[in-house]
């Protein structure tokens, strides 16, 4: 199926309408060590990549949207990496912490981005994905705004994104939510 790329259509406007603010909660999940290599997938312009850039040894937005990355491309101690989430070019156990933000009912397998990442995170790392909660009704309005423009979203609860990675021994999950977001937090074993 051919890649329509409705955020390359937005990436002029993405962060006038989207403010970057600096993300208190997930900051608190990543608890990322200094100097750790750090990986923000379906991270767009990098709005939030930027924010640990500075204490990461490595920050790298990967994306599939050229327009997105061209802006990620002008934030400081941020690399962009063009690549779909189910097939990253990065080599196994590469990165401490890797954070999905607002992006996983975007992609085109799910499942198959969650194993990707999981195979990028090292041994005693941590990912976090964010996501709406699908359980809300303001979040069941907007899955059904972006059918309508055709976009390929399929949104997901916090138990059937954990489920996703339930087979993968060596692993600790969490569950948290409030008000219409979902963060599910896989912890790897050392």
């Amino acid at each position: 199926m051919p890649y329509f790329d409705h955020f390359g259509l937005l990436a002029p406007t993405y962060e006038r309408l989207i403010r970057s603010t600096y993300p208190e909660r997930l900051a608190g999940w990543l608890d990322l060590p200094a100097g750790g290599n750090l990986l923000d997938v379906g991270g767009g312009t990098g709005r939030i990549a930027q924010f640990f850039s500075a204490r990461a040894g490595l920050t790298v937005v990967a994306d599939i949207s050229a327009g997105m990355l061209r802006l990620a491309a002008r934030k400081p101690g941020v690399i962009p990496l063009r690549a779909a989430s189910e097939h990253l070019p990065l080599a196994d156990e590469t990165f401490d912490r890797i954070f999905m933000v607002d992006a996983l009912h975007h992609v085109e397998d799910a499942r198959q981005t969650l194993g990707e990442l999981w195979r990028a995170l090292r041994p005693g790392g941590r990912l976090i994905i964010e996501e709406p909660d699908i359980r809300a009704f303001p979040v069941k309005v907007i899955a059904l705004f972006e059918k309508l423009v055709l976009m390929r979203s399929h949104f997901y609860s916090g138990e059937q994104i954990a489920n996703m990675l339930s087979d993968r021994e060596g692993s600790a999950v969490q569950i948290a939510i409030q008000e219409y977001t979902v963060w599910v937090v896989f912890d790897k074993n050392p």
